[in-house]
Formats: C-alpha cells, structure tokens, sequence
C-alpha cells in the first residue's frame, strides 16, 4: 500500500494535476504506526466478512443461471471497499451499508478493523499475498479532510487527482492500469467502458493478490483424465489431482435440508494460508449452498481434524466479472445508489455511489494457488430528483374509511364500503 503524509485543506482542491492519465498522487495524513485494534474487533469483523461473502455469493448464484455456473468473489476485497465508503456515508446509507456488511461497529472503528485485517495479509515470506487500496478524486473536489484520514489511518490509501469531467476515458484507463499492476496483470479493465464518466467524482479501489505454493505438493504424474458429474447430469473426464496425506479432514450433514458433505483443509506452505474444501454428497448441492451459513461454515471447519485423506481435485482456472449493484441491492443496499447520503466525503456537489464492480481469477494446480481479484466503488454526481408524478386512485373496488381526530390520531369512524349503490 502507498505510505501516506501531510495533508494540507481543502484536501483536493489545489492540488496540481499531471493529466487524467496518470493523476497525482495527494499525501494524506497518516500516523507513523496505524491505531491498534481491539482483537475481539478483528474477530467479529473477520466473522462479518464470513457472512457478507455468503451473502453475495448466494446473491450472485439465486437465478438458475448463476446457480449453474463458475464464481469466484473476494469478500475481503469487497469488504474493503465497502469499508472506504462506509465512513463517508450518513443516515439510512451508513446504516444499510453496515447491516449488509454484518457490523455494528462505528464506520471509523469498523475501517481501522478492517485496514487491520487487511495489513495482517503477508505470506511469511513463504507466499505472495498482497492488498493495495487507492482512492481517486475530481480535481477541485472538496473532500472532508477527516475522511481522507480515516481512510489513511485505516487502510494507507493512496489518494490521486485526475480529471473525470474533462477526461472520464483517461481516468478509466488509469484507475484500471494501477489495479493491473497491484494484481501481477492477473486483473485487467476493472471499470468497463462508460462506468466512469463526466459525473464521475470519486473511485475507491482494493487490488488483492495471491501466490501460494501447496505445503506439499500434489505429483504430475500422478494426475489423470477422471469423470466429473455435473449439475446437468452429464460426466465430463477433466484434468484430476490426486495424492494421500495426512490432511485435517471431516464429513457430516448441516445446511436446511441436512445434505451430507465432506470437507478438507490443504494448507500452502506459508503454513498460515489453507484453502478448504466444501463438497456436498451427489445431488445435494443447490440445496447444501442455498442453507450454508456463516454459523454452519463455522460449525464444519471447527469440525476438520488431521487424519489420513486419499484425495482427487480437478484443477481449475476461471474468471468472474460482476457489477454487484443488484447483488448488493438484494441484500438491502438501497440508498447509496438511490438517495445517498454521502457529505462525509463531501459535502458538495451532492453524490450517490454509481457503480460497485469485482473482478476475480483463480488457478488451482499441483503447485498451489494463484488468485487475484479487484474490487470497485464509483461515486458520481446524483441525479436531479425525477418530476412527481400525480398518483393516481381509482377507487373502483370495496374500499375501507376512515374518519379521525388528525390532532391526536383519534378515530371517529371506521368502516367499509362494499357496494355504493346499497341503502
């Protein structure tokens, strides 16, 4: 992450600009040593982004199309950029923002923990796992200066200028070109054409990177063509990893139909990352997936202990590309997008978040892992309110009165009218 420094205000406007293709880089004030966070902050916050990530991954996977397909999200990533937005948010904005990320922390308290999270991921030298964040502004933008130290504080963001009104092109280009290189390439074009744009005044970025080699190895000699049996019903052969080990290892039933599952721990070689895996019995996936929660994911990785595994896993290696606007919708995000309250960033010109993009790959092979994902928040002028439409009430249909006292709620009469022409 970009180590950040004195910050002079107003935090943006003044500042000179080398052009919307590269931007400059604004230092926002940061302490020499980030604030220390409570533990048991860290815990739940790690807890919340548990529960968030399967929220949006139900979100992404409810239609029958999603549910049949490949996806790969980053809940850290998008937690994260969340959490850069969140203390810049006001009222019912703040308020659903933090229910659907799971905290009830204060959004700085919330950030810090976050930031804290995120700075815990190194690889121990024994694996590359990297977190950036980036925050690019309108020049002229009058930004609070106690939100661009929150966010240094919370996560050392570095803070650029550019020009979204004259340029919203070259912003793009230079927005997705700092992701593409905190992600080793692996995370190409994060905002698509046209999602930044002349209203654009403010993008937050997370780029997550990982590299991790297995702490033991599966053989290439040792993987065969074998069947897989799909959602369809159809038994593909595909590429399938094998070896025994001593594993941590369990098998059960849970979810809302008690499908059974097996599931496996395969640690890198860091000896602090581990990837699990989740597989439920033959026919019980949609069922297992739609009833796994962040309770029952505690319940069957607390329930993983070493022992013997003989175990085959398909490589893989795929992409997911999301604009998570209807995903968050879904898990009650409504006001960031429709009546934002957003003046803890700035207080003019009034803005609403326009976009929330994530990009994520993932190869699995007998080496290890390689992952990288970016995630991204745009936050443009809002829209001028929509005329009033008259409402219209045909009452051609039994209806209910009633007849009250409006200084004090008072009910005088109550009743219904079912047919107007009765005596």
């Amino acid at each position: 992450m970009l180590l950040a420094a004195a910050l002079a205000a107003p935090l943006v406007a003044g500042c000179g600009s080398t052009g919307a293709a590269t931007g400059t880089e604004v230092k926002a004030s940061a302490p020499a040593t980030r604030p220390a966070v409570d533990p048991a902050r860290l815990a739940a916050t790690a807890k919340a982004t548990d529960a968030f990530g399967l929220d949006l991954l139900h979100a992404l996977t409810a239609t029958p199309d999603g549910a049949g397909r490949n996806t790969v999200v980053s809940p850290a990533g998008l937690a994260t950029a969340l959490a850069m937005l969140l203390p810049g948010a006001r009222g019912a904005t703040a308020q659903e923002l933090a229910k659907a990320l799971h905290t009830d922390l204060d959004p700085k308290q919330y950030a810090l923990a976050v930031g804290a999270l995120d700075q815990r991921a190194d690889g121990g030298g024994k694996a590359t796992l990297r977190q950036s964040d980036e925050v690019w502004t309108q020049q002229g933008l009058p930004v609070e200066p106690d939100y661009l130290a929150t966010l240094a504080a919370a996560f050392d963001a570095g803070v650029h200028t550019t020009d979204f009104k004259k340029d919203p092109e070259g912003s793009r280009k230079a927005v997705n070109a700092a992701v593409e290189k905190a992600t080793e390439g692996r995370i190409k074009d994060l905002f698509a054409p046209n999602t930044i744009d002349p209203n654009t005044r403010l993008v937050l970025t997370d780029a997550l990177y990982l590299k991790a080699k297995w702490a033991s190895e599966f053989k290439p000699g040792h993987t065969a063509d074998r069947p897989f049996h799909k959602l369809d019903g159809s038994t593909p052969n595909v590429s399938t990893m094998s070896r025994t080990d001593d594993l941590k290892y369990a098998d059960g039933s849970g979810g809302i139909a008690g499908e059974p599952w097996q599931a496996v721990e395969l640690p890198y070689a860091d000896g602090a990352l581990a990837m699990d895996l989740i597989v439920p019995a033959q026919g019980g996936f949609a069922a297992f997936t739609k009833g796994l929660d962040q309770p029952e994911l505690d319940r069957i990785l607390g329930a993983l202990s070493a022992q013997p595994v003989d175990l085959q896993l398909p490589r893989f290696h795929f992409d997911t590309s999301n604009e998570l606007t209807p995903a968050l919708r879904s898990l009650g995000v409504h006001s960031a997008f429709d009546d934002a309250d957003l003046t803890g960033i700035a207080e003019q010109p009034p803005l609403a978040v326009s976009t929330v993009v994530q990009k994520a790959t993932v190869q699995v092979d007998e080496e290890g892992t390689v992952a990288a994902a970016g995630s991204g928040v745009g936050v443009g002028v809002a829209a001028a309110p929509a005329p009033q439409r008259a409402a219209q009430l045909h009452i051609d249909r039994p209806f209910l009165f009633l007849i009250r006292d409006t200084s004090n709620g008072r009910p005088l009469f109550l009743g219904q009218v079912t047919d107007p022409q009765a005596k």
